[in-house]
């Protein structure tokens, strides 16, 4: 995605007149204008030079931002767009519009309302006095000449917005009070006083000078607000260090930060923050990296482990080999999650973007209309006008734009300082909507860290021979449970006299290798049998393991099994509870694993799980994610390469504890902390967020619908209402400043606390019981045969109920909840039978 920087929008008409204008240039796939932070996302094929001329042609200034300073790169001084520039320039034209608003009100108003005395020369001397109103309400509209210059220039090029709508009410208030005052000269000339002192009460020269300060007011807190909402990402910007300590010919050199290299050596010493990533070369310490994580005790770190920039080091002096570096690193990459995710549009947008299309020509009709009916119904020019002017001046397309941005980025901002990166706005909005949460067990639900519980040789071997042989074999494999086995064997300084080779691995099943004239083998207990014979007693002994939620690895030698070694992978401290709140807001949880069912079922019950999906191999994820989707919204956590498929496949995808770089990719969310309690606190968000953009479109819409027809007076022959355009524009002016203000109270939502956890009502939700499946089997041969496969299968507890037929090679299982092909052909095929198929 292009971004790019568009200046000269005012409000959500000429975002949508930007959006418009861009989506025709060819090659433009979709295109995404913030209000908020000026900015502008299109993805495709467009060449940028088209894209700047549609914008140009549009009316607005833009500019591309660059690879390095315009995306946030945390290191580069010069990049300061986000810097509140508006404020301070509207905070003095208010201040001089304030200078010549206080005595415009006292001439026009206060002798009359406060009887107020005015100074000799003018008393009695009307002319003299509309003379000072129309020149120091000039006054405040040269102070104020953009509403006119960008309302007029809008309108020139057949895109009226705000600054049109004001631009109008104060130039139709001038110019008619203008009028006036020239016809009660002439009328003073003739000698008709009565005359003239009737024009006297058709000058609105306070209004218009009125609206355009109070306009400019409420721009201002408008501003001010506004760059409160990015305060998030400032802050992040501010965390990276300028400088580092870099170590060349073993000569400590302080070098830029933009100088620091891929591959470069620096120190760190007790109390700096470490400059880029990289990994630990020399020394530990204690690294506090709450900056990124939101985490604030600090992690031990030593040798080999990873650290990331802007974290501060605590306690050890360390030496360090930078692996990211400039935007490359943790934190710069954080920030350009957090901005690109502000410069996309949530699809609740959709609906404020279609009305502020056709907004502003719409109230210049109604404008129109008003000023003709009252009119046509006798009312007197000044009164007809200014019911047409309070029109303009109090319909505020603004706060329908504003009114989903800025909660996205409150939103995303308060989960970027918890360590909760949502990568879009659609991501923010859809995380809340989710029904089913699929949590891979590895990692995610348990800490990923499997370590041997039980060791039980068979017959004739030793526990150290068994260790060897398992050592030998496992050394040479990559997997969590296989680490385990060799973490023990290093513990216990065994040291195996067996050099394996030809070592095949069969995903998701175990490893066969040869060393000199021995075969050995490992694995799980289907794999094992094919290979050696498991006699029932050491059948059983697995068997009591797995109901422990152990993982039991079988190992032979030449065919003849030497024993057993059990690995059980311990649960996160915070996973049952964890797992309550996502119930506990209406929320159903299911485990993915690859374990056996009576493992996964012990695993399952410890963590609260409502239903446990077993035998799952790496490439099965992706097509359980498909089933469970065809009934609801679905989010998967995982954090390994193997997940990807899965979080890409999912309605929403969360890597969990940063993961790997694939899963990063392909998720939707990343949490940068390894807690699954992130997972409900990011639900609380979302959902909270969402709430916060419905409270805003019901204000702006709720606003102009009750405003416009008072300003127009409808209600003045039924309730004896009316408005006063000054009155319009103070209500004009807070209108934005209310619904910006109700986003920022996003600041003190704490995601953590479930107390106030609802469950949702499901919508549209499909029907879950009495799903089928039907297997086609092989080797049923008899009524017996029948029994027994529909005995196994009606032992799942997913199983509703299963029709066998020998004669037809089928059993049609009716489930009551979502289960995995994979363990329905487990079941039946340690029965002895083959499965073909599973529709």
């Amino acid at each position: 995605m292009k971004q790019y920087i568009v200046n000269g929008m005012t409000c959500a008409a000429c975002s949508a007149r930007v959006e418009k204008a861009v989506s025709k240039v060819d090659g433009v796939e979709s295109c995404s204008v913030s209000l908020l932070t000026n900015s502008m996302g299109v993805d495709g094929t467009a060449n940028s030079a088209d894209v700047i001329r549609a914008v140009e042609e549009a009316g607005y200034g833009i500019f591309e931002k660059k690879s390095k300073s315009d995306k946030l790169n945390a290191t580069n001084k010069d990049d300061d767009f986000l810097k509140d520039k508006e404020t301070p320039k509207l905070k003095k034209r208010l201040i001089f519009s304030f200078v010549f608003l206080i005595p415009l009100m006292y001439f026009s108003m206060g002798h009359v309302m406060w009887n107020w005395r005015l100074p000799t020369f003018f008393e009695g001397n009307h002319i003299a006095v509309a003379l000072v109103q129309l020149l120091l309400t000039t006054a405040v509209m040269v102070i104020n000449q953009k509403f006119f210059i960008s309302g007029f220039k809008s309108l020139w090029n057949k895109a009226p917005n705000m600054d049109t709508l004001v631009a109008l009410g104060a130039s139709a208030a001038y110019v008619y009070s203008t009028y006036a005052l020239f016809a009660m000269t002439s009328a003073f000339l003739k000698g008709d006083s009565a005359s003239a002192m009737s024009y006297m009460h058709e000058l609105y020269f306070e209004s218009a000078a009125m609206i355009l300060t109070l306009i400019t007011l409420g721009k201002m807190l408008e501003a001010r607000s506004k760059g409160r909402t990015t305060d998030a990402i400032k802050s992040l910007i501010k965390l990276a260090p300028q400088t580092a300590n870099i170590l060349k010919d073993d000569v400590e050199e302080e070098v830029s930060i933009d100088q620091v290299k891929k591959g470069d050596i620096f120190v760190v010493r007790p109390g700096e923050n470490i400059p880029v990533d990289g990994i630990i070369l020399e020394g530990s310490s204690a690294i506090n990296e709450s900056a990124l994580t939101g985490e604030s005790i600090p992690v031990d770190k030593s040798v080999g482990d990873s650290v990331s920039g802007a974290t501060l080091n605590h306690s050890g002096f360390i030496k360090c080999e930078a692996t990211r570096v400039g935007e490359d690193t943790t934190l710069s990459q954080i920030i350009k999650m957090v901005s690109d995710a502000a410069a996309t549009k949530a699809p609740i947008a959709k609906i404020a973007d279609r009305v502020s299309g056709v907004f502003v020509p719409i109230v210049i009709s109604i404008a129109v209309l008003t000023i003709a009916v009252w009119l046509l119904t006798g009312a007197e020019i000044g009164t007809s006008l200014a019911r047409g002017i309070s029109v303009l001046v109090i319909s505020c397309p603004c706060a329908l734009g504003l009114a989903t941005p800025v909660a996205i980025m409150v939103g995303n901002g308060m989960g970027a300082k918890n360590g909760i990166m949502f990568k879009t706005a659609v991501s923010l909005e859809e995380t809340g909507k989710i029904q089913v949460v699929a949590l891979d067990k590895t990692g995610t639900i348990t800490l990923g860290e499997p370590k041997v519980t039980d060791m039980i040789p068979a017959n004739g071997i030793t526990e150290e021979e068994l260790l060897e042989i398992a050592f030998a074999l496992e050394e040479k494999s990559e997997h969590p449970l296989a680490h385990a086995i060799v973490t023990m064997a290093k513990e216990r300084a065994i040291k195996s006299s067996l050099e394996v080779r030809d070592v095949q691995a069969l995903s998701g099943n175990g490893l066969i290798g040869k060393s000199e004239n021995l075969t050995l083998a490992g694995g799980n207990f289907n794999f094992i049998k094919e290979i050696s014979t498991v006699s029932p007693e050491m059948e059983k002994v697995s068997i009591e393991l797995s109901e422990e939620g152990k993982t039991p690895l079988f190992f032979s030698r030449n065919g003849k099994l030497v024993g057993i070694i059990a690995v059980a992978d311990v649960i996160k401290e915070d996973s049952p509870r964890a797992i309550k709140e996502l119930q506990n807001m209406g929320i159903r949880v299911v485990m993915l694993t690859g374990d056996n069912q009576r493992t996964a079922n012990a695993i399952g019950e410890q963590a609260g799980v409502d239903q446990v999906i077993a035998g799952v191999l790496p490439e099965g994820k992706e097509s359980v994610i498909r089933s469970l989707k065809e009934n609801m919204k679905v989010a998967m956590v995982g954090d390994g390469i193997n997940d990807a498929p899965a979080l890409t496949r999912a309605d929403i995808g969360i890597a969990i504890g940063a993961g790997t770089d694939i899963a990063i990719d392909a998720a939707d969310v990343v949490l940068m902390k390894n807690r699954l309690s992130d997972v409900p606190a990011a639900i609380r968000l979302s959902r909270k967020t969402l709430r916060n953009i419905h409270q805003n479109l019901f204000w702006a819409f709720f606003y102009n619908v009750i405003g416009i027809p008072l300003a127009a007076g409808v209600f003045y022959n039924i309730l004896g209402w009316q408005l006063n355009p000054m009155f319009g524009a103070a209500a004009m002016s807070l209108s934005s400043f209310c619904v910006v203000t109700n986003a920022l109270r996003l600041n003190w939502f704490n995601m953590y606390d479930s107390k106030n956890d609802k469950k949702i009502k499901i919508k549209n939700k499909k029907e879950v019981n009495n799903m089928t499946m039907t297997m086609k089997i092989e080797g049923m041969m008899c009524g017996h045969c029948e029994a027994t496969v529909k005995k196994c299968l009606e032992a799942l507890p997913e199983v509703k109920e299963a029709v066998v037929s020998h004669e037809n090679g089928t059993a049609v299982v009716t489930l009551s909840e979502n289960i995995s092909p994979e363990t329905l052909k487990k079941a039946v095929e340690d029965k002895d039978y083959s499965v073909t198929d599973i529709k």
